[in-house]
């Protein structure tokens, strides 16, 4: 470990961890410092004002990234007959029903987003306790459980971003890689933060966007000033 503590301690030289960064600046100074061997993702992490164990303070969606998050995704889709064919040729990599219900139980979860028909829904519904835990669990407000299943894999695909804040208000997700140009992930940032503001539920009290905080995989990671995050 003592190279990634001096990794750290080199990607932290000359930055102000007390100082909030414009969002401009603060892509720069990441991108720069993101030196690993592989190309790292770019994470935004945000505090919001809410708590969501209340239901009407829960912070839930999904927004398709401007340029894509940089990863590939691959995609589970529970469909039968044209269904299945139609999600085949819109480019998932695995299509089935009862027999991918037990490739699940059996413990192989090779997939990253798992898309259902309305119809598998009973099926699906008997994996919650696997998929559930993951994210993976398809949803209708997410746009998983549809009959467009070529438009739910092509979103899928590139760069749909789902989100939920977690106990401590928190929420997080990868808006890109460094490879990335400076541009694209302002870009992807914004409309991740509009996202967000978008999303914002009744419940919501005071300030509702608190903090957030830009980093790379292996990098440091710095504070972001909100205002240069709207708008």
């Amino acid at each position: 470990m003592a190279h990634v503590g001096k990794r750290l301690k080199a990607g932290y030289a000359d930055i102000d961890r007390d100082g909030f960064y414009a969002l401009a600046d603060a892509v720069k100074v990441i991108k720069d410092r993101a030196t690993a061997k592989f190309d790292e993702t770019i994470e935004i992490a945000m505090n919001l004002g809410v708590d969501p164990r209340h239901a009407d303070q829960m912070v839930r969606g999904v927004v398709e990234l401007p340029n894509g998050t940089g990863k590939k995704v691959r995609v589970a889709v529970f469909a039968k007959g044209d269904k299945a064919a139609e999600a085949q040729a819109a480019g998932a990599e695995i299509v089935g029903a009862e027999d991918l219900m037990e490739t699940i139980q059996g413990g192989t979860m090779d997939f990253d987003r798992c898309i259902a028909t309305p119809d598998m829904m009973g099926l699906v519904g008997r994996l919650g306790k696997v998929l559930g835990p993951r994210g993976l669990m398809p949803n209708p407000k997410l746009g998983t459980v549809t009959m467009n299943v070529t438009e739910a894999v092509r979103a899928a695909k590139a760069g749909q971003v789902q989100f939920r804040v977690e106990k401590a208000g928190i929420v997080h997700a990868g808006v890109g890689k460094a490879s990335f140009t400076e541009a694209a992930l302002a870009e992807n940032i914004r409309a991740f933060v509009e996202a967000i503001n978008k999303a914002k539920p009744a419940g919501a009290k005071g300030t509702y966007l608190k903090k957030a905080s830009l980093s790379s995989t292996m990098g440091p990671g710095l504070k972001l000033d909100i205002a240069t995050l709207v708008g």
